[in-house]
């Protein structure tokens, strides 16, 4: 066991399960709200735009998402709101009933918390109800969504708030995620050590501290 690290806090999205079978579920959406889902990425982005240089989001994250998003499609953004809501938040999540996890997800979990570990999980979508059908509920000391923050990884500010609602300092804990720009470079600038899961293909270490391409190259690196 690491005596520098006492907790492993994770992203959920493309981390805990690989993206393919997610996005595969996805295509029948893609075809019949491609112009949905296509303004309604380019809103995040101007919103990750925004707060490199303003604080985060005062008031409903998800109205002003609603408002850009409608700015975009030049429609009705309290209409539109409702719409994300039911289409994307909560359309999205019965597709997880059936996804498998990565290989040895699980028991590295398992294995980690056993060995007195704190776990923690930080998505930038509400991440419960996808929790639930993963299998992987009540495992965690913490479950944080980064909109309840009013900002999307990578600005610092979830990052702390885990660390705070896991009451640790943030160099203890090491933040595990699949994106380089969001969930590495987002801990980092938090101040917490990072781990990148990546394709077996890929190359470098992505910024990380560490990186891995099977949950167990993670268990032995965290126990051994």
């Amino acid at each position: 066991m690491r005596s520098d690290i006492e907790a492993a806090a994770f992203d959920l999205d493309g981390t805990l399960y690989p993206n393919y079978s997610f996005n595969v579920k996805l295509v029948p959406f893609i075809l019949k709200e491609s112009r949905l889902l296509a303004a309604f990425g380019k809103a995040r982005n101007i919103i990750r735009k925004e707060q490199k240089t303003s604080p985060p989001i005062q008031g409903d994250f998800y109205q002003y998402q609603a408002e850009i998003t409608a700015q975009i499609l030049k429609v009705d953004p309290v209409q539109l709101k409702e719409k994300i809501d039911r289409l994307i938040y909560k359309g999205w999540e019965p597709m997880f009933k059936n996804i498998k996890l990565f290989n040895h997800t699980k028991d590295t979990l398992a294995a980690l918390r056993k060995a007195g570990y704190k776990l923690g999980l930080l998505s930038d979508f509400p991440p419960e109800t996808k929790l639930k059908y993963l299998g992987l509920d009540g495992l965690w000391d913490a479950v944080l969504c980064s909109e309840q923050f009013g900002a999307l990884k990578p600005h610092p500010l979830s990052f702390t708030e885990l660390a705070s609602a896991m009451s640790l300092p943030v160099e203890k804990i090491l933040y595990v995620g699949n994106s380089r720009a969001y969930d590495v470079a987002g801990a980092k600038l938090a101040g917490m050590k990072t781990a990148w899961i990546k394709s077996p293909l890929s190359a470098g270490d992505g910024g990380a501290d560490f990186s891995f391409s099977d949950y167990r190259q993670l268990h032995d690196f965290m126990l051994n």
